[in-house]
């Protein structure tokens, strides 16, 4: 029986880290905030943005909230963002995406300064990403797969890992993250010739494909940790994930259950983020 990698038990363990700097920067009277943007009412978006509320509460992060109706126009969203970007008491920004058809997404992420992008959705943050330079910060759903193997102990330096997918939001940073902490990284997608041997040489398969059951017992083998992001419903409305956890959970060494695995640390990495954006702002 693999062990279950609980994303709850991980972030625990960073809000811990992160409730301390909260109080240390308050000491210094500095309160880390959070802007949440949002155009129309998604039900997704409405669902994490209600997590989000809730973490950065228990946590102490002031939260302020601007949303926009579905049909505003890309120069409210900007002039939105804008007084984001100028406002010395706002550390960090989230921005839900897709945005809706009549703004352009590449013009909406390059006009957030990447020193609020706690999301990593622009440019500069994804290229901070690549670089180590350390401008922005990393998507946080490609920060919580790391994050939740190196809360287990799972080692990474030196072993290999194949990442399925390559998005901007998980895959490639995700692959980028794993390579800085000297694992030997393969990244892989849907047309993969010879996916499910590379799925089986990995010591840890990371699954982000955003296809439900896309990956099957043909890319199991024994002693692998598999980090699955995915998160789908099922016929019986049940949530699922990429991976066939019932064909996966008897044969590796560990597995992030869906739901309950990466998901459930990804507002912990905001809020971490946040954080930092205010220490960084502040000096401290």
């Amino acid at each position: 029986m693999a062990m279950l990698l609980k994303g709850a038990q991980a972030a625990a363990a960073m809000n811990e880290k992160t409730a301390a700097r909260v109080a240390r920067l308050e000491a210094a009277g500095v309160r880390p905030t959070l802007a949440v943007v949002r155009v129309g009412e998604r039900p997704d978006d409405l669902s994490y943005e209600k997590g989000v509320m809730n973490r950065c509460s228990k946590l102490g992060i002031q939260v302020q909230l601007d949303a926009l109706p579905a049909d505003a126009t890309q120069e409210e969203l900007l002039a939105v963002l804008d007084r984001i970007n100028r406002d010395a008491a706002v550390h960090g920004c989230l921005l839900f995406r897709p945005l809706p058809p009549q703004m352009e997404d590449g013009a909406i992420r390059a006009a957030l300064g990447p020193e609020k992008d706690v999301d990593g959705i622009t440019d500069a943050s994804l290229a901070g990403v690549f670089t180590g330079s350390g401008v922005g910060y990393p998507p946080c759903t490609a920060q919580a797969c790391v994050e939740i193997l190196e809360h287990y102990g799972i080692s990474l330096e030196g072993r290999r890992v194949t990442v399925v997918g390559r998005s901007l939001v998980v895959g490639k940073p995700a692959a980028m993250l794993l390579d800085r902490k000297n694992a030997t990284v393969t990244i892989c997608n849907s047309r993969t010739q010879g996916l499910e041997q590379l799925c089986r040489q990995a010591d840890v398969l990371v699954v982000a494909m955003g296809r439900r059951g896309a990956i099957g017992s043909g890319c199991f083998a024994p002693g692998q940790a598999v980090v699955d992001v995915g998160i789908h419903t099922d016929e019986a409305g049940k949530l699922c994930g990429d991976v066939r956890f019932d064909e996966a959970e008897p044969v590796v060494a560990a597995i992030t259950p869906v739901p309950g695995g990466v998901g459930a640390m990804t507002t912990s990495v905001l809020a971490a983020h946040v954080v930092e954006a205010a220490a960084r702002a502040s000096g401290l």
